[in-house]
């Protein structure tokens, strides 16, 4: 039998770890044992995710003051072209590091990143705006990816579709939280550069807490748990070319970002008009006072819907439907918010369309996309996952940038047009779904059967 992860306690430990399974039961099926490590998980997903939505709500303003709801667009596609260097390079430190150590450098990497931001703010160096886009980008799909990786490498398959719905909850909350503190920081008038150092302090926390689960990782009974070793030399592009599941899934994320790309591109050309709108009213209101205010809500309503969906919806649709549920619920919630925003509603209609097509993404969807790792191998839980996370999701901004590009120089398009255009995307990121889950539930099988 495959041991669990955090199930190493004894005595009045296991009494105390007892009690913590049954406060956490209302959220899903926690086991005694499981509570600590389960908490710890979703308390440094938490600081990751608090200090990325601050770093996410400052570079709103900063890059769409400088170039507009375009310029945002084509930022993401020069995301996919910076990726296709790093993602190799991580696969080159995977096979020559242990885990902790990859971790380790990865993080270290980024915070030295931030403190170069700031002072290069403090230089007024041309263009960071759209660096500093770019880099944001390239920092949460990377950093996230890495902590599932972690994540699929600890917990075996059972215990990983009863327990990532809860240890997600961190996700979302952290989404939460961070959105309403970078709100807050902003009409405050507190300075870009210290919302950047409160981001790097979060994330030196967060690198130690990191320690904290590897070091609960190599106590955990069966050797799973602490299997912290170099990975072998093949690249994460060569291992989703070589798997018909891992290439489904590239398909399935290309296409989901694709729509809420393009999406976001919807509610980012009609903010600037209502920016540029109170700007000239009476009363006149600063445009980087009005963009960072309504993201910074925006993005506050999206995580608090999120994390309601996290903590009372998810596991429950694992438990009745399992994958097929949570993989599903997105691209028909999609097809709703398109629908109405193709039939030309109005600002507050629209932003709350894509309100709910966010909170369903990031609680929902989020969830399928790690529990879709459970069954492959070590190897492909890192390298690939980095890939599959990072190039392949901004492959589908690439191609937004170019939807954009057409719709709007060629084809004129209007918000209405992108969302009609969004909807006939769904409808094929539905089918690749359910070709996914045919392929998921065979490679269970085949995974059970070896066993």
């Amino acid at each position: 039998m495959t041991a669990r992860f955090g199930a190493q306690e004894g005595g009045s430990g296991a009494a105390g770890s007892a009690a913590a399974a049954g406060w956490l039961r209302p959220l899903g099926d926690v086991r005694p044992g499981e509570a600590g490590a389960v908490l710890l998980m979703l308390a440094n997903l938490f600081l990751l995710l608090l200090a990325y939505y601050i770093l996410k709500t400052v570079r709103e303003p900063l890059v769409l003051l400088a170039g507009g709801a375009e310029m945002k667009s084509y930022a993401a596609a020069a995301q996919a072209l910076t990726l296709t260097a790093l993602v190799p390079l991580y696969g080159r430190l995977a096979a020559r590091v242990d885990r902790g150590s990859l971790i380790t450098w990865v993080l270290s990497f980024f915070i030295a990143c931030i403190a170069l931001f700031g002072l290069g703010l403090r230089l007024g160096v041309p263009y960071l705006g759209f660096v500093f886009f770019v880099w944001v980008g390239v920092f949460s799909l990377a950093t996230i990816a890495q902590f599932w990786s972690l994540a699929n490498d600890v917990y075996p398959r059972e215990q990983g579709e009863r327990l990532f719905p809860i240890i997600a909850i961190g996700a979302t909350a952290g989404s939460w939280a961070g959105a309403k503190l970078a709100e807050l920081l902003f009409r405050s008038g507190v300075g870009v550069v210290f919302m950047l150092h409160v981001a790097a302090l979060l994330l030196l926390v967060h690198l130690g807490l990191y320690r904290l689960v590897q070091r609960w990782a190599a106590a955990a009974p069966g050797a799973r748990g602490g299997e912290d070793r170099p990975l072998s030399g093949a690249g994460g592009f060569r291992l989703v070319a070589g798997s018909r599941y891992l290439r489904l899934i590239a398909g399935l994320l290309i296409l989901l970002n694709l729509v809420n790309t393009t999406g976001e591109y919807i509610v980012s050309r009609s903010v600037v008009a209502a920016a540029r709108a109170a700007a000239a009213g009476e009363g006149a209101v600063s445009a980087n006072d009005f963009i960072g205010g309504f993201y910074g809500s925006y993005f506050f309503w999206v995580n608090f819907i999120a994390v309601l969906l996290q903590a009372f919806l998810v596991s429950r649709i694992v438990r009745f439907t399992g994958i097929a549920g949570v993989l599903l619920a997105l691209p028909l919630v999609s097809l709703g918010a398109y629908g109405l925003i193709g039939a030309g509603v109005g600002f507050a209609a629209l932003r709350w369309a894509k309100t709910a097509e966010n909170a369903t993404d990031y609680s929902v969807m989020n969830t399928a996309r790690q529990m879709l790792w459970l069954p492959t191998s070590r190897d492909e839980k890192y390298k690939a996952k980095q890939a599959l996370d990072t190039f392949f999701v901004r492959a589908g901004d690439v191609l937004a940038a170019g939807l954009v590009l057409v719709g709007t120089q060629w084809l004129g398009l209007s918000i209405a047009g992108f969302a009609r255009f969004n909807i006939a995307l769904v409808i094929a990121w539905l089918g690749v779904a359910v070709l996914l889950i045919r392929e998921n539930r065979a490679l269970v099988a085949r995974s059970a059967a070896g066993a």
